[in-house]
C-alpha cells in the first residue's frame, strides 16, 4: 500500500476498528448494567447459560417440593387437632364412666350419665368425619397416608401413615357406635373405664406418630429451603454481573471511545495534508 494515498487510509482503518471494538465492549457493559447479568442468554456464554438453566429448573422443581411438604404438614396438623379433641372427649367419657360406676347411684342418675357418655361418643364420630384438609382425612377408616415429595426429581417421598381413630377402629376398640354405660349396671360402667383407658393410650400413641411425621416434614422443609437458596446463589455466581466493576469499566470505555473518535479524526485529516503539496 502506498504510504501516501487518497484511495486507502490505513491509519483511519485501524482507528475505526479500535473505535468499533470499544463501542462493542461498551454495549456489552451497558447491557450488563441494565440486566444485572453478565450471561443473559446463550449468545453471551452458551455453556454457562446451559448450566444456569439446568440449575434454574432444579430450583423451580423445589418450589413444587415445598408446596407438597406444606400440604402434607397442613393435613397432619388438621389430623392432630382432631386427634387431640378425640383424646379430650375420651377423658370426659372416662369421667362419666367412673361416675356411673358408683354403686350408690340410682338408675335415673346413671341414665343421665349414660346420655352424656353417648353424646361424647357421637361427637368423636363427628370429629373424625370433619377432619378433612384438601380432600384428605388421615384419621377416618381407610384414611389417606401422606406421601410428600422429597426431591426435585420426584423419586423420593416422605411418608406419614394414616391413624384411624374412627369409632370401633383398632385404636378405639370397644368404643363403637353403640357403646354405652347401660344405666342398669354399675359393673358395665366399671368395665368401660378400662376400655376407655386403653383407647386413651392408643390415641396418644397415634398422636405421637402424627407429631413425629409432622416434625420430619418440617425438618425436610427447612433443608429444602436451604438447598434452594444455595442453588439460587450458585446461579447468581454464574450469571450475575459485578455492577461496581461494570460501572468502572464503562467510565474507562467512554474515555477510550472519545480518544478513538479523536484518533479517527486525526487519521482522516492526513489526506487533507497532502493537498498542500499541490499548492
Amino acid at each position: 500500500m502506498a504510504l501516501n494515498s487518497v484511495n486507502t487510509n490505513g491509519q483511519a482503518m485501524i482507528a475505526l476498528q479500535n473505535l468499533n471494538a470499544t463501542g462493542t465492549d461498551l454495549a456489552v457493559s451497558q447491557n450488563r448494567i441494565s440486566t444485572g447479568r453478565k450471561v443473559d442468554n446463550a449468545k453471551d456464554n452458551g455453556s454457562t447459560w446451559a448450566i444456569a438453566q439446568s440449575m434454574r429448573a432444579n430450583s423451580k422443581s423445589l418450589d413444587a417440593v415445598r408446596d407438597s411438604l406444606h400440604r402434607g404438614q397442613s393435613t397432619i396438623d388438621v389430623a392432630m387437632a382432631a386427634a387431640g379433641s378425640i383424646s379430650d372427649l375420651l377423658l370426659q367419657m372416662k369421667a362419666k364412666a367412673l361416675a356411673a360406676s358408683d354403686t350408690t347411684l340410682d338408675t335415673a342418675s346413671r341414665e343421665s350419665l349414660n346420655v352424656d357418655f353417648k353424646a361424647l361418643r357421637d361427637q368423636i364420630a363427628k370429629t373424625v368425619d370433619n377432619a378433612d384438609f384438601n380432600g384428605s382425612n388421615m384419621i377416618k377408616t381407610g384414611g389417606a397416608s401422606i406421601q410428600a415429595l422429597a426431591n426435585a426429581s420426584g423419586t423420593n417421598k416422605l411418608t406419614v401413615l394414616a391413624q384411624s381413630l374412627a369409632l370401633g377402629s383398632t385404636n378405639l376398640t370397644g368404643i363403637g357406635s353403640t357403646a354405652s354405660l347401660f344405666a342398669a349396671s354399675a359393673g358395665t360402667a366399671q368395665a368401660m373405664i378400662a376400655t376407655v383407658n386403653t383407647a386413651i393410650g392408643k390415641v396418644s400413641t397415634a398422636l405421637a406418630k402424627l407429631g413425629t411425621g409432622s416434625k420430619a416434614l418440617d425438618m425436610h422443609l427447612t433443608f429444602i429451603n436451604k438447598l434452594q437458596d444455595s442453588i439460587d446463589n450458585g446461579i447468581g455466581n454464574l450469571v450475575d454481573a459485578d455492577l461496581a466493576k461494570e460501572s468502572a469499566k464503562i467510565q474507562s470505555l467512554q474515555t477510550r471511545q472519545q480518544l478513538g473518535v479523536q484518533a479517527l479524526a486525526i487519521a482522516n485529516s492526513s489526506t487533507q495534508m497532502m493537498l498542500s503539496l499541490f499548492k
